[in-house]
């Protein structure tokens, strides 16, 4: 009896304790339990459950019909050029960037001349701009509180590898370049966390700083002069970890097969990039994106970008997929590589370097079904822009239209097909979303449309986030 009353007593205890923890849509008993009897028992399930437990998702969704000899022939194919590695970084933007430049110039000299420009170099500065970010941005919202969304979003996002073609053009017109040779990688710049995670906390130090100085009345000059301070701390982390950049140095070009053209002769950085690049990049080019949610041929700005104060806001034209792939073949068809970014994760066979919206086929294996369309993937933050490549070729059909595309891949030139990835045009359309086009293979109406005053979006939106 006394064991019947305890049980009894336990039981009590379990129901109440499940009640207490369970309320406004919480799961409750009774909702586990019809949960739980929705659930198949059958041998398959168990048949299942036991491959995945033991194997890789993506080896067990594999769609073994998908996994045919993969079409290389391209009919509108760019020169081809070096495959670079961003290693553990996430400077894909920058190497994008710069494979379209290094492009340019070799084009310039009818691929007689070749140039590796360094990346190292130009991300000492990008960091230096971005702490500069934080540090200004925080100085303009000293007197906001600490849980105000945009005073978090300093704090949060202090500094970063991401960035987009926007960044290349304003930091290589205003810092010039240097060739890889002169500047080579170090451990720091191919595996960035460490540093990044010494530096924002740094940044988050000197930010509580300033807005306690600015709390305390301080002058806004004595918030500038405490800021540049604070900086000098930042760009000695940098110099200790990147290496101080190059001032001037002794360069002389080659062509492909590395043979020394010409006698070598004295550049800075500034002079190295009139000989390599010309003139300015800002101007002479467009930003396309195909964001599904808002109207198409209108502009957009991305407030808060890194280049708020250094620079140029993030800046782009929003228009239907059509219109960027007919700008896109236009190029390529011309010579000309392009800027572009995708998100790279979604279907991707990374062993053949081949994108196709059959790769993998999630649903069959886990009986359910994945109907999201673009614009819904981006709204609620299931897809967006995360990767960087140069696209370098294109298929067409006899009709003019796009089966197949090629990019530039910066993971190894022993990744995908040599350093290559080759996606189907149902992927492109799905899972591209910038676009970087010289305009003179942009449409009038385009051009007109791409004048127009800017509307501002929040960089807290799903599908501004940096490509890395």
């Amino acid at each position: 009896m006394k064991h019947k009353i305890i049980t009894l007593f336990v039981a009590m205890c379990l129901a109440t304790a499940v009640t207490a923890q369970t309320a406004n849509g919480g799961i409750s008993a009774d909702m586990l339990r019809k949960i739980e009897s929705a659930q198949k028992a059958g041998p398959a399930d168990k048949a299942l459950f036991n491959a995945i437990a033991s194997n890789s998702i993506d080896d067990l969704a594999k769609n073994f019909a998908n996994q045919g000899s993969i079409d290389t022939y391209f009919s509108n194919e760019t020169a081809s050029q070096s495959i670079h590695d961003q290693k553990s970084s996430g400077r894909c933007w920058m190497f994008s960037g710069l494979n379209v430049l290094r492009s340019n110039f070799a084009r310039q000299h009818n691929d007689t001349m070749t140039v590796e420009f360094s990346h190292d170099y130009l991300f000492f500065y990008d960091q230096l701009e971005k702490a500069n970010l934080m540090l200004q941005g925080v100085i303009d919202t000293y007197n906001k509180p600490i849980d105000d969304q945009r005073v978090r979003f300093f704090f949060k996002n202090p500094i970063n590898d991401g960035g987009t073609f926007c960044g290349v053009a304003d930091l290589a017109e205003k810092y010039g370049l240097v060739p890889k040779s002169v500047q080579p990688e170090t451990y720091s710049a191919e595996n960035t966390s460490r540093m990044a995670r010494i530096v924002a906390s740094k940044l988050r130090e000197f930010g509580l700083e300033l807005r306690q100085m600015g709390a305390d009345g301080k002058k806004p000059a004595a918030l500038q002069q405490r800021k540049v301070e604070m900086l000098g701390t930042i760009y000695h982390i940098l110099a200790i970890t990147l290496g101080e950049p190059v001032k001037e140095f002794t360069f002389a070009f080659s062509d492909k097969k590395g043979k020394a053209i010409g006698t070598p002769r004295k550049y800075t950085p500034l002079e190295f990039y009139k000989a390599t690049v010309g003139g300015p990049i800002n101007g002479t080019f467009i930003m396309a994106m195909n964001d599904p949610r808002r109207p198409y041929y209108k502009t957009y700005e991305v407030e808060y970008d890194r280049h708020t104060y250094d620079g140029h806001n993030w800046k782009y034209i929003n228009l239907p997929m059509d219109d960027i792939e007919q700008m896109a073949i236009a190029s390529i068809k011309d010579g000309c590589k392009l800027y572009s970014s995708y998100d790279v994760a979604k279907q991707l066979d990374r062993k053949r370097g081949y994108l196709d919206l059959d790769n993998y086929d999630y649903g069959s294996l886990f009986g359910t079904t994945f109907t999201m369309d673009k614009a819904q993937r981006i709204m609620t933050f299931d897809s967006g822009s995360t990767h960087a490549m140069t696209l370098t070729a294109v298929d067409l059909d006899a009709d003019g239209k796009a089966t197949k595309w090629k990019v530039e891949n910066s993971w190894g030139a022993t990744n995908g097909q040599k350093g290559c990835l080759i996606m189907t045009d149902r992927w492109f359309r799905e899972y591209s979303f910038r676009l970087v086009v010289d305009k003179k293979y942009v449409s009038q109406n385009i051009l007109e449309a791409e004048k127009q005053k800017p509307e501002m979006v929040m960089p807290e939106d799903p599908l501004f986030q940096m490509d890395e």
